[in-house]
């Protein structure tokens, strides 16, 4: 990891870039499969699984009885621990809902708001070198709960055609039956324009590599909506003198091992505590079985050592984590000063792993500095408002003539108009 100690501010910015590629670069990769996928369909789809997934799929969709299969041979105690997860998860976001909204806003007239599920929604599971079970909690719970109509889960298969054996149990468990073996920009592409086997729907979630980001934006200019701009994970972890670096380094470490262009941040202003940490986490990365990941991911890292903690707090509402972990006497109390976060974990004994798998909230967060302006994924995001007004004849006759005032000044007669009518309805 790289090291800084005290920089000045106006550098920032610049030692805290993401390790990505160019948008602009990635997208001609992406359009032509977008596009491929849309004229074609079905065989394109397939063409992209061979060429990347290096497997020739003929029935994309997964059968009852392949569900059943990998069921069982997913072991006990996962099994168990998924569960308990579910039932958190579900716990957090029905706590999420909201009543709707009638009030009155002057006699005669009524303003309402009603919450309404997003009627067909698509799930990207990502799989690759780490098969995110955990995301289909994280997005087909609050679906179900929402009510959305009809939800569609796409996921790559392994080099047997398979998708992973705990997805298919947690897709089960979830109430998901529309599953779908197709990973990639091809997946996105599929899920935005519809194909023979596979739905088109209305939004589109699900955090992917730079790839399925690039698509995902491709895809919202084109019909679909998605849940954020969501792509290679992140940590930013600041710890006062008395944190155990022990806790910092397997913090660091359970972010690094997500993806080589994972990005992880560790900021402090107690600088003693960097050679025994150096030592913990090399100690750490010594035994994990994706070591070299998480190793070349600490390559594009860097630790912030800044004198007073006003600075710190500076910094991370500039980068805008999408994980934050407080390792600190005071977290809460920092935590009430952060603006810009996906998701904060508060004290010493609250790790990034407990809200990625079975505290209650969503792991589906802003990341690469969207957290300035988006939210995580929650039960919101599987809902639309809609507001609703109802006008009695003596409520128009009260709020009438500001309307027909206000449409005269704008010079849209016809505005104005459909209210006079009304009026001189009523009068006569």
């Amino acid at each position: 990891m790289k090291e800084y100690i005290n920089p000045k501010k106006e550098n920032w910015e610049e030692l805290l870039k993401r390790p990505t590629e160019s948008l602009h670069d990635i997208r001609k990769i992406v359009q032509p499969i977008m596009d491929e996928v849309k004229n074609n369909g079905d065989s394109s789809v397939k063409n992209y699984t061979e060429k990347f997934d290096g497997i020739s799929i003929n029935d994309l969709l997964v059968t009852k009885k392949e569900i059943e299969a990998a069921s069982k041979k997913v072991d006990q105690k996962l099994k168990d621990a998924i569960k308990v997860a579910h039932e958190n998860i579900t716990r957090f976001h029905k706590a999420q809902k909201i009543t709707d909204l009638r009030t009155e806003t002057m006699p005669g007239v009524l303003c309402e708001r009603k919450s309404v599920a997003i009627p067909k929604v698509g799930l990207y599971i990502p799989g690759g070198t780490a098969p995110l079970f955990s995301t289909v909690l994280m997005l087909a719970v609050p679906a179900k709960i929402a009510g959305c109509k009809e939800i569609v889960l796409c996921s790559p298969p392994d080099k047997e055609g398979n998708i992973h054996p705990a997805i298919l149990f947690t897709a089960e468990l979830a109430g998901i039956t529309k599953i779908y073996k197709v990973g990639g920009a091809q997946a996105i592409a599929a899920m935005t324009y519809g194909t023979e086997s596979i739905p088109k729907v209305d939004k589109i979630f699900g955090p992917g590599n730079q790839y399925v980001t690039a698509a995902k934006q491709l895809a919202s200019l084109d019909g679909a909506a998605i849940d954020m701009p969501a792509g290679p994970s992140e940590v930013l972890v600041y710890a006062d003198e008395d944190a155990n670096p022990a806790f910092i380094a397997a913090d660091l470490l359970s972010q690094a091992e997500h993806g080589v262009d994972s990005q992880v941040i560790f900021v402090t202003t107690a600088q003693d505590i960097i050679p025994t940490l150096q030592k913990e986490i090399y100690h750490q990365l010594s035994e994990l079985p994706r070591w070299e990941i998480a190793d070349r991911c600490l390559q594009n890292s860097a630790v912030f050592i800044l004198k007073e903690e006003k600075e710190c707090i500076d910094l991370i509402n500039i980068y805008a984590p999408e994980h934050l972990i407080l390792l600190t006497k005071n977290a809460r109390e920092i935590a009430d000063k952060i603006e810009n976060a996906g998701s904060i974990f508060i004290g010493y004994y609250t790790p990034e792993s407990a809200g990625d798998y079975a505290s209650g909230t969503n792991h589906t967060l802003p990341t690469n500095g969207a957290a300035r302006a988006y939210s995580g994924v929650s039960l919101d995001s599987f809902i639309k408002n809609i507001t609703y007004q109802e006008i009695t004849a003596e409520g128009l006759q009260k709020l009438g003539p500001y309307v027909e005032e206000m449409a005269e000044a704008e010079s849209l007669r016809a505005h104005k108009n459909a209210v006079t009518v009304r009026l001189n309805s009523i009068k006569n």
